[in-house]
């Protein structure tokens, strides 16, 4: 008798998320409807932009969520992915590679990004967790992350410049669906970032380590009871917070063609407008709460103008703060259970 209450719980989780999504697609549709192929190519890069914005929210998410520790680094690991590839394609490290030297110097990126996410763990969550005993009720972590990130930023520019540099891919390839023109690098980091997410959801909910996860997000001292080591759990997170930075930082260049040593700033912080819009802490609502993130730029910019996407995306974040404060999905306080 006493599953049910958990079970119907249970259920409502699942249904919530497909009710969001079908309420985009009706949404969506009526706007091609209205506005024809013009909105259905707006909505088609809404989407493909989404998709990045909600793998970078999908980091934050992680941190915040098992950690309870907002991780400023994030949007530099993004960049790193970014720069490190054209500076090993641009000065000719990878010259052996011919033809895949890009994609060579794609994983050599986000190959950084998880080495550097290793080092802002070794050096600030589990340097305080040593010295303090729980760096979770210490704001220093939280500084120390934004030490790492002006750190590695300006290292950045110091030995690659501050000028945008252009990221060139061998294929331009083009499928036409309908009258819309869809990059097939576009299609296919919609596609991988799906899977990506949906590999990570598996991970927190059917495996070992998923579970040692939660039980941090609930408790730390109840996980350590119940046999966890929390020294070795704890960085996994920061590993998958690092590849999914990099991941979106790839896709990104793949897809846009530009890095920078400032591409990670507006993307963190539509990241983070992504998460708190679909509720901190919960996957399903950064992953929700990225598309819509995405929709509302580009549509923001077909209707009102490139200047008026501010307004949109965090005029819309506040709507849902003052009518729904937790989120599309928010249902626990930060750190417990929402994973």
């Amino acid at each position: 008798m006493n599953t049910l209450p958990g079970l119907a719980r249970s259920r409502a989780a699942l249904s919530a998320p497909a009710v969001i999504a079908a309420v985009i697609v009706i949404l969506v549709l009526l706007g091609i409807a209205i506005g024809g192929q013009v909105i259905a190519r707006q909505v088609v890069s809404g989407l493909m932009l989404g998709a990045i914005y909600m793998t970078v929210a999908v980091a934050f998410t992680l941190t915040i969520g098992v950690l309870n520790f907002l991780n400023f680094t994030i949007p530099t690991l993004f960049m790193l992915t970014g720069m490190v590839a054209w500076g090993l394609v641009a000065r000719g490290y990878l010259a052996f590679a011919g033809g895949w030297a890009w994609l060579a110097g794609l994983a050599a990126g986000v190959t950084v990004a998880v080495v550097a996410s290793l080092l802002v763990e070794r050096f600030t969550f589990r340097y305080m967790k040593m010295k303090h005993g729980d760096a979770t009720e210490h704001a220093i972590p939280l500084v120390s992350s934004l030490g790492f990130l002006l750190i590695f930023e300006n290292l950045v520019l110091m030995t690659m410049g501050s000028d945008s540099q252009r990221f060139a891919v061998p294929f331009k390839a083009d499928i036409h669906i309908f009258g819309l023109v869809i990059g097939v690098p576009q299609l296919a980091s919609f596609a991988l970032t799906i899977i990506v997410v949906a590999g990570l959801t598996f991970i927190l909910r059917s495996t070992k380590i998923g579970r040692a996860l939660r039980t941090i997000a609930e408790n730390p001292d109840t996980a350590s009871l119940l046999g966890v080591d929390v020294g070795r759990v704890v960085p996994i997170v920061f590993i998958l917070t690092g590849l999914l930075s990099g991941v979106a930082g790839a896709l990104f260049t793949v897809n846009y063609g530009d890095v920078s040593p400032f591409m990670g700033d507006n993307v963190g912080t539509k990241a983070i407008a992504a998460m708190v819009l679909g509720g901190i802490g919960s996957i399903w609502g950064a992953i929700i709460g990225g598309l819509v993130v995405g929709l509302a730029e580009t549509l923001s910019i077909q209707f009102f103008g490139g200047d008026s996407v501010q307004i949109t995306v965090w005029g819309l974040v506040l709507i849902i703060i003052i009518l729904r404060p937790k989120g599309l999905f928010g249902a626990a306080p930060i750190g417990k259970g929402k994973m």
